[in-house]
């Protein structure tokens, strides 16, 4: 067993009130005038994800799937409930949101993979094949203030994928760079999955989904609305 969740469950406080600085939050606070809504980003999710299975996670937006995500990545601590991941594991959620933008492409390859955990000598040995897959050339040695998101995101990528980790998570990934670029990013995901990775992914595109996934996971209002084979929970959510 990779993944267990077991009724996991995400809250948050919600204010309206139109607040403009700390002082008067604090003004407000202390008076007893600040009034929250609870809202239920997650509702009792259980499920359970095997080594090497490849599981799919869809609904509409807000349906809590990016929660969920960094539920099991460790970002987010559930309000109620369990999550129990055994492996190592790289979200490829926020691509990018490690770089800093006044360093150089080289920089941001040490700077971004420490971040994922991987070791100086590690990011040596395999340097030339992140900037060969990311197909960034002599533009790796200038800041990446001064990249596209375009490049920005095929960097990421490649640092991303450039170990076969234990689990693999994912949200809306093969949208990176140009057409050439995508299909050579879904061929370096297939390469993953036919390793023995453990995949969760989360896309908009069901087509992406039948193909890639063993399972899927429909998330309808932060609540499981049905688990099980790709093609018949797809075909369920379309005709919904």
């Amino acid at each position: 067993m990779m993944i267990r969740a077991k009724n996991i469950s995400m809250r948050y406080l919600m204010t309206y009130d139109r607040i403009q600085s700390i002082k008067e939050y604090l003004v407000q606070l202390v008076r007893g005038k600040i009034k929250y809504e609870e809202f239920w980003a997650l509702k009792n999710i259980s499920f359970e994800i095997e080594k090497g299975e490849v599981v799919g996670i869809i609904g509409h937006n807000g349906a809590g799937k990016s929660t969920l995500l960094k539920v099991i990545s460790g970002i987010l601590k559930p309000t109620d409930g369990e999550i129990k991941v055994n492996g190592n594991i790289v979200p490829m959620l926020e691509l990018g949101s490690g770089f800093d933008h006044d360093l150089t492409g080289r920089e941001n390859i040490f700077l971004n993979g420490a971040i994922l955990g991987y070791s100086e000598q590690y990011l040596k040995e395999k340097y030339d094949e992140i900037v060969d897959f990311s197909e960034l050339g002599k533009f790796i040695d200038i800041p990446i203030r001064n990249y596209s998101s375009g490049m920005l995101m095929r960097l990421a990528f490649s640092i991303a994928t450039v170990v076969q980790p234990e689990i693999l998570i994912v949200d809306e990934i093969l949208a990176v760079g140009d057409a050439a670029f995508q299909e050579k990013s879904k061929s370096r995901m297939y390469e993953l999955m036919g390793g023995g990775t453990t995949v969760l992914f989360v896309s908009h595109s069901l087509e992406q989904i039948r193909e890639m996934c063993d399972r899927v996971i429909w998330l309808d209002h932060g609540a499981v609305r049905m688990i099980g084979d790709a093609e018949k929970v797809c075909a369920s959510y379309q005709s919904a």
